[in-house]
């Protein structure tokens, strides 16, 4: 196993510790040796608040070695967390969460611009957040693409028009679909008889679970509705309120039937929920699926022919983040595209927007097989060392570029998500 020890091997932690220090050095000349508060007893203590996603303690902890800094997670459900950054922006100093989030945030005023010029790779991040995809001849997906909520305008107007000023860092992201359980649902092929249909199957009864996320989870179910042929939509991305009203008509059906299981609120939740057999089949966030193989059930990450409900993480500036904090805050987001933690998230599944940086902290065989698409040559193990890839498996979807090539719709929040929620509540009740 002396390959896959390459990702935390001394080179790299050398690459890391001279990036940030060239980091520091661009944000004012805050070297990581000599910044004051890492020789006094007042360290700037840094809040975020985001998602399980990324707000892990290894995380955290390796963080605040690189930096010097306090730092404190508040991991929370999406809804939770979202309407508590909206609402209390005087409780967190960064955000993290997905990029459908933003208009919400923008608009409740609760986060402030960032100068892009102060994230010294800026450069170097890729073309999906700045243009909407990855090749050129990939579909843009509908919905809010991130690219055209990423600039601030002088009118406070979010475009794609480039500026001085970004309304978030673009860091990690991936195409969202859902897991099932082999043991339990054939195996399907990808792209061409895996489908969102299957979530509405009647064959699944019972052992379907959704994400609590009228956000996300509305897009799940209006894409299995649109696979069936129950429903056909004349902008997925853009419901009507009567589009709504029929959507809702048949999920709330479909729940007063048994249908469903569950709303799951967080990702460990998710993988439990398979675990006890109270699903075969989910919404579903990849790292789910990969802790789930970890522990010895067959999850496959389902590549649907309808395309891939897809995201882009976010990196926000609370509104009242000021003085060293804020200095600090800058501090955090370009951590997370100096490599290491690129290459942590890769190990369950997700991309960031800097892959070259990630490649030198991970074995040739994790960087094929996870960014690649290419046949593990060999077990790759999780960033708890446990097995979650065996020798001739390939990730379902292919590569990077395949993979964001079949994007059918962004997270969004729709002109119609006031009226949305008081209905996705009713499902919840139903």
């Amino acid at each position: 196993m002396k390959e896959q020890n390459l990702a935390i091997s001394d080179t790299p932690n050398l690459q890391r510790r001279k990036f940030l220090t060239q980091t520091a050095n661009i944000l004012g000349g805050l070297t990581l040796i000599n910044a004051p508060w890492v020789h006094t007893a007042t360290k700037p203590t840094l809040r975020v608040i985001g998602t399980h996603a990324t707000l892990q303690e290894p995380i955290r902890q390796q963080v605040m070695q690189d930096l010097g800094i306090n730092i404190i997670f508040e991991a929370g459900g999406n809804t939770q967390v979202l309407q508590k950054a909206s609402m209390r922006p005087e409780t967190f100093d960064v955000y993290e969460q997905w990029s459908n989030s933003i208009n919400i945030l923008w608009d409740a005023e609760a986060i402030q611009p960032i100068e892009w010029k102060r994230i010294p790779l800026w450069d170097e991040i890729n073309s999906l957040t700045k243009m909407g995809r990855l090749s050129p001849h990939a579909p843009l997906g509908l919905g809010d693409r991130p690219y055209e909520l990423l600039y601030v305008q002088n009118n406070r107007t979010l475009s794609n028009q480039p500026s001085n000023y970004i309304s978030f860092v673009p860091y990690v992201h991936n195409v969202d679909s859902f897991g099932y359980n082999t043991q339990i649902i054939p195996r399907g092929q990808p792209y061409d008889t895996e489908s969102w249909s299957w979530l509405l199957d009647d064959k699944w009864r019972g052992k379907v679970a959704l994400v609590n996320d009228p956000t996300i989870g509305l897009f799940d179910m209006a894409l299995a509705a649109q696979a069936t042929g129950l429903l056909n939509f004349k902008d997925l991305g853009d419901l009507t309120k009567p589009e709504l009203d029929q959507l809702f008509a048949l999920l709330i059906s479909k729940k007063q039937l048994g249908h469903f299981s569950g709303f799951w609120d967080a990702i460990p939740v998710s993988a439990e929920y398979m675990l006890e057999g109270r699903s075969v089949i989910s919404s579903m966030f990849e790292p789910a699926a990969v802790s789930l193989n970890a522990q010895g059930m067959p999850v496959v990450y389902a590549a649907p022919r309808e395309g891939y409900r897809a995201w882009h993480g976010v990196l926000c500036l609370s509104k009242r983040t000021k003085g060293r904090v804020r200095d600090a805050a800058y501090e955090y987001m370009n951590w997370w595209l100096s490599g290491w933690p690129g290459a942590y998230v890769a190990r369950q599944g997700y991309y960031i927007s800097v892959p070259d940086r990630v490649k030198p902290y991970m074995s040739d065989a994790e960087w094929d097989y996870w960014y690649q698409g290419k046949v593990a040559v060999h077990d790759l193990v999780d960033n708890r060392n446990r097995i979650i890839v065996r020798a001739g498996e390939r990730r379902n979807g292919g590569s990077y570029w395949e993979r964001f090539n079949h994007v059918a719709v962004w997270n969004t929040v729709m002109a119609s998500y006031d009226y949305s929620l008081p209905r996705w509540n009713e499902l919840l009740l139903a």
